[in-house]
């Protein structure tokens, strides 16, 4: 599968929560990182998911937001992955980060610029990736 999306993320179903009308499906990746993705029921049935189906999560970049520091953040935001910073690609309005997550995967992010620096973000500095559940894009094979 090719998309635009930086941020594609091969994993298995880990469970499947049903609504009336939305689904909340965590999908596990290989390092034990978790996603969850908010998705419809029709979308949940089109796509055949329950638990131990491969499926891949797709994040854009400029959906996911940084914070930094050791201790998570609290907020309502579903997916909060913590990562190390091993590279930052400055730009003129905007920067483009790169975590790599405690599981091993790499997560792209674009923020501002003024937001890199409002953080200190740098190689080696301590973050974490949010992004909400809902702008999770779930892909089966």
């Amino acid at each position: 599968m090719r998309t635009s999306a930086r941020n594609q993320f091969e994993g298995t179903v880990k469970s499947v929560k049903k609504g009336a009308v939305n689904a909340d499906v965590t999908i596990a990746l290989k390092g034990g990182d978790v996603i969850v993705a908010q998705i419809t029921m029709t979308s949940l049935e089109n796509l055949g998911l329950k638990e131990g189906v491969p499926a891949c999560a797709v994040i854009k970049s400029s959906w996911v937001s940084l914070a930094a520091g050791d201790t998570a953040p609290k907020l309502s935001t579903r997916n909060i992955l913590p990562g190390e910073v091993t590279a930052v690609k400055n730009g003129a309005v905007n920067a483009e980060v790169v975590l790599k997550l405690a599981g091993g995967e790499t997560i792209v992010s674009v923020i501002t610029e003024e937001s890199v620096k409002n953080l200190a973000l740098s190689v080696g500095s301590k973050a974490w990736a949010i992004f909400k559940a809902n702008t999770v894009i779930v892909a089966v094979a």
